[in-house]
C-alpha cells in the first residue's frame, strides 16, 4: 500500500472532527474474485497530526486489486491510518453497495487517549 502522508495539526489545543469521504473505493472479493464497491467513511480526532488527502486517496485506491473481505478491509484501514497519525479518536465506515441483495456496513473505532 502506498503511505499515509501527515502534516501537523493546526489546532492541536482542541477537539475537533475531520471527516473524510471517498465514494469510489474499489476492493476484491476473495471467494468470488469479483469486485466490491463502496464509499469508506474517516472519522477522527486528531492529535499532532492529520492525514493528507492525496496520500489518503493513493493508498484506498492501493485495494482496488487486493482480495479482501469487508470486515478485515475496515479494520485494516483503521490500524494503518492510527499508525499513521496517532489520532485522539478514529472511527472508519465501509458502506457496501448490495451483493446478492444484502447492503453490508461495516464500522471499526479506535478510542485512543
Amino acid at each position: 500500500m502506498p503511505d499515509i502522508e501527515t502534516f501537523d495539526n493546526p489546532h492541536p489545543q482542541r477537539d475537533y472532527v475531520i471527516k473524510h469521504v471517498a465514494p469510489e473505493f474499489t476492493s476484491v472479493c476473495p471467494k468470488t474474485h469479483q469486485p466490491d464497491f463502496g464509499t469508506i467513511e474517516v472519522e477522527y480526532v486528531a492529535d499532532k497530526l492529520c492525514i493528507e488527502l492525496k496520500s489518503l486517496k493513493y493508498y484506498l485506491q492501493g485495494y482496488r486489486d487486493v482480495g479482501v473481505f469487508y470486515e478485515d478491509v475496515i479494520n485494516r484501514i483503521l490500524d494503518d491510518l492510527v499508525a499513521a497519525c496517532k489520532p485522539r479518536w478514529m472511527k472508519v465506515t465501509g458502506k457496501f453497495t448490495p451483493r446478492g441483495g444484502i447492503h453490508s456496513i461495516i464500522t471499526a473505532e479506535y478510542k485512543g487517549r
